[in-house]
């Protein structure tokens, strides 16, 4: 089955679980965000640190992209689902 046809028959409980985790995530890129302007404008700011959380800024941002992917379905696809066209 293709993954974007799987969204449709996510249960609720798991629909439930991934928006709690895509919250999480997008709270945790917000507070990576704040930090490293934060690490960025001070004085001492330390570059090897700082390369770090942008790497993890980054992996955080991929694993929103992948969970945002699954949580909403591909328009398209759907309505081509529901006249019986094969993808």
């Amino acid at each position: 089955m293709d993954r974007q046809l799987a969204t449709v028959y996510l249960d609720e409980q798991t629909g439930q679980l991934l928006h709690v985790r895509l919250v999480v995530l997008r709270l945790e890129h917000r507070e990576l965000h704040d930090s490293i302007n934060e690490l960025y404008l001070s004085r001492s700011s330390d570059q090897l640190k700082l390369k770090r959380m942008n790497r993890h800024k980054l992996v955080v941002k991929d694993a929103i992209a992948k969970l945002e992917s699954i949580l909403i379905p591909d328009l398209d696809a759907l309505r081509l689902f529901s006249l019986g066209m094969p993808l």
